[in-house]
C-alpha cells in the first residue's frame, strides 16, 4: 500500500472522531502499523465498533476503487505531504490525515492571507451587513474568505467575497458533496464552479452534530484572523474563537449593543481581550504588518467605483466603522469643529460612503 491510499483508507474511517481514530492509530505506531496489524489482535485489544469500523475498508482493492471513484466525482483528496494540504493545518495540535476537496482546489495551495468569519445562523440586519460589507471588502483586497456555509453570517460571508470576484472556501460538517443546509443549494453550487468546498467527512457522510465542533476547528485552523460577527452567551462560534486561541490565532469580535442577545457573546471575546472589530481597514492593517499583505488599499470603494476623499473627509471616514458613531464622537476624535463635522458628513452621504442610522449618528456604507 503506498502512502497516498494509507491516507485515504484512514479517512474512509467515518464512524469514529478523528481523536479516537488518532489515539488507536499511534497505538500501533501509526497508519502503517495499523493497517498491518492483524483482525486478531484489534478485535482482542479494541472495542467492536473500532475493530468493525478499521476492519470494514482494509483491502487495498477496495481503496484504490475508491479512489478512482472520487476521480471520476471530481473530488480530490488530500493528506500531509500532498502539494495541496494547507500549511496552515500543520501547525494546528490535531491536524487532519486526510481532507475531501471539490471546486477550485488549487486555491488551498495559496491561502496566504485568510480570514475565517463566523457568526450567528438567525443574524440580525446589523451583523449580516457587517458581514457582507466586511467580507466583500477583505476578498476585494484579495483575502481569501473561509467559513461553514452556514445560514446566517456563514452565507453572508461567501457570498460577497464570490460578487467582488474573491476567493473563499466552505468548510463542512458532512461530506463535500453533501450540501448542507438545503437551502445554500444556490450558493453550493457557486462554490463549486467559483470557490471551493472542503470537509473531513468522507463523500456521501450526512452532517451530524458531532461532526461540527472538529470541522470548526478547520475553519479556525486555515485561517491568520478569526471574525466573530454576532454571537450569543452559548454559541458554537465562540466554540470556534477557543479552537482559534488555543491554535494562536487572533480574534476580532464585532461589538453590539449590551442588551442584545445576538451580541453576548461578541462582547464577552471583547472583555476577553479579542480586538474590537470596527472596520476592514484595521484587519488589513494587520495583515500587512504581518507581512500577509504587501500593502493596505488607500481609497474608499463603494459598489461600482473607486472613489478619492478630501484629507479632511477621509479624516472623517477612518473613524466610522460598522458601529454607530456620533458627531460630538467625530468631533472629539479629529479636532474638527462641530460645523465642519457636519459639513463632511453631509458631503460623505451624497457621496455615497457613509449612512445616517439615527439622528446625528453614523457608519460607513456597504
Amino acid at each position: 500500500m503506498t502512502e497516498e491510499l494509507l491516507y485515504l483508507w484512514f479517512g474512509m474511517i467515518s464512524r469514529m472522531t478523528h481523536t479516537v481514530k488518532m489515539n488507536v492509530a499511534m497505538k500501533y505506531g501509526g497508519i502503517r502499523g495499523l493497517w498491518n496489524t492483524s483482525e486478531e489482535q484489534l478485535r482482542d485489544e479494541l472495542t467492536q465498533a473500532q475493530a468493525d469500523g478499521f476492519l470494514e475498508h482494509r483491502d487495498a482493492g477496495k481503496v484504490a476503487a475508491y479512489a478512482e471513484e472520487l476521480r471520476r466525482n471530481d473530488i480530490t483528496y488530500i493528506y500531509p505531504g500532498h502539494k495541496l494540504y494547507p500549511g496552515k493545518l500543520y501547525d494546528i495540535p490535531d491536524p487532519p490525515m486526510l481532507l475531501f476537496a471539490a471546486g477550485d482546489v488549487d486555491v488551498l495551495a495559496d491561502l496566504d492571507p485568510a480570514v475565517a468569519v463566523v457568526g450567528a445562523r438567525k443574524a440580525s440586519v446589523y451583523g449580516r451587513e457587517a458581514a457582507d460589507r466586511l467580507s466583500g471588502e477583505l476578498a476585494a483586497s484579495g483575502v481569501t474568505i473561509v467559513s461553514g456555509m452556514a445560514l446566517g453570517i456563514d452565507g453572508m460571508a461567501h457570498r460577497a467575497a464570490l460578487n467582488v470576484g474573491g476567493k473563499t472556501f466552505a468548510v463542512l460538517g458532512g461530506g463535500a458533496d453533501v450540501c448542507y443546509p438545503a437551502a445554500h443549494k444556490g450558493l453550493y453550487n457557486d462554490l463549486i464552479k467559483r470557490g471551493g468546498i472542503l470537509s473531513e467527512q468522507p463523500p456521501g457522510t450526512p452532517p451530524v452534530a458531532w461532526h461540527f465542533p472538529a470541522r470548526n476547528r478547520l475553519i479556525s485552523g486555515l485561517a491568520d484572523v478569526v471574525l466573530v460577527m454576532e454571537a450569543k452567551e452559548k454559541s458554537g462560534s465562540l466554540i470556534t474563537a477557543d479552537m482559534a486561541l488555543e491554535q494562536g490565532r487572533d480574534i476580532y469580535a464585532l461589538p453590539g449593543m449590551v442588551t442584545e442577545p445576538l451580541s453576548c457573546g461578541c462582547n464577552r471575546l471583547i472583555r476577553q481581550g479579542a480586538g474590537i472589530l470596527l472596520n476592514e481597514e484595521d484587519l488589513l492593517e494587520e495583515l500587512v504588518i504581518k507581512g500577509l499583505l504587501k500593502k493596505k488599499i488607500a481609497i474608499i470603494s463603494d459598489t461600482k467605483n473607486k472613489i478619492k476623499l478630501e484629507t479632511k473627509e477621509n479624516l472623517v471616514y477612518s473613524k466610522l466603522g460598522l458601529y454607530p458613531r456620533g458627531l460630538d464622537d467625530l468631533q472629539r476624535e479629529t479636532g474638527l469643529t462641530p460645523q465642519e463635522v457636519m459639513g463632511i458628513c453631509v458631503s460623505l452621504q451624497l457621496k455615497g460612503c457613509i449612512q445616517e442610522r439615527s439622528k446625528n449618528y453614523y457608519v460607513r456604507a456597504k
